[in-house]
């Protein structure tokens, strides 16, 4: 077993960063299809309730459930957290941004936004459709909601949406500390947005981890697929 490791990293050692970059992302576009599929069948078989609930609870006073652990301002700072995975945000943000890359005349950049966050949106308004989970009950909500629960809109919108502006900000740097710092920080506003969900007790956890792998594979077969069709010379 040492011998085998020990060939793995000599080999991964021995990789350009083209090849790492590569490696990484399928590697995480694997595990999040895997985790999404794995949770996907045990919410439609009714089986991940149980722990859902006690994690809910968790995130909320015994003696008040309508109030979240922590300081008083707990609830204000997670509404507005929550905020940026909603969609009259995130859709001003994909304008903003498009806006810009029509005036640089960067027209492939923008469509990828565009096809990204539409089709993302559709996806998931068809998998709520298809599951047709019902939102918590054990907690009162302390925002608004409007549709299903499974997946967590917010989360699969906004780890689309910050991951592909981030892969496209990473094609605007030299250095590697930067670009790994610029995807640590698609992803962890997108962790922030789902996790302020589950505070707010509108989602489930597993809504949310459900939201996160899908919008990250989705995010990551959109930039596949769109540098398939540069390396083809289909698209610039």
């Amino acid at each position: 077993m040492n011998k085998i490791l020990s060939s793995v990293f000599q080999k991964i050692s021995s990789m350009g960063w083209r090849e790492v970059v590569l490696l990484a992302t399928l590697g995480t576009l694997s595990a999040s299809l895997w985790i999404f599929v794995a949770v996907t069948e045990e919410v439609v078989e009714d089986e991940h309730r149980g722990i859902d609930k006690r994690i809910l609870l968790a995130f909320r006073q015994p003696s008040d459930l309508a109030v979240p652990i922590g300081p008083h301002w707990v609830k204000n700072v997670s509404l507005d957290i929550t905020a940026l995975g909603s969609a009259p945000v995130l859709t001003l943000i994909i304008l903003m941004i498009c806006g810009y890359l029509l005036l640089e005349r960067k027209l492939a950049a923008a469509a990828l936004i565009l096809f990204a966050s539409i089709s993302g949106t559709i996806l998931n308004q068809v998998l709520k459709g298809y599951v047709g989970r019902e939102r918590p009950s054990v907690v009162p909500h302390l925002a608004e909601i409007s549709n299903s629960s499974f997946p967590s809109g917010h989360s699969m919108l906004s780890s689309i949406i910050y991951l592909t502006l981030a892969v496209l900000l990473v094609q605007t740097v030299k250095t590697r500390p930067t670009k790994m710092y610029l995807i640590g920080l698609a992803f962890f506003l997108a962790f922030a947005v789902g996790l302020t969900r589950v505070i707010l007790g509108v989602h489930y956890p597993s809504d949310v981890l459900a939201g996160w792998t899908a919008g990250t594979a989705w995010a990551l077969l959109c930039w596949m697929g769109a540098n398939w069709l540069k390396q083809r010379g289909l698209l610039r």
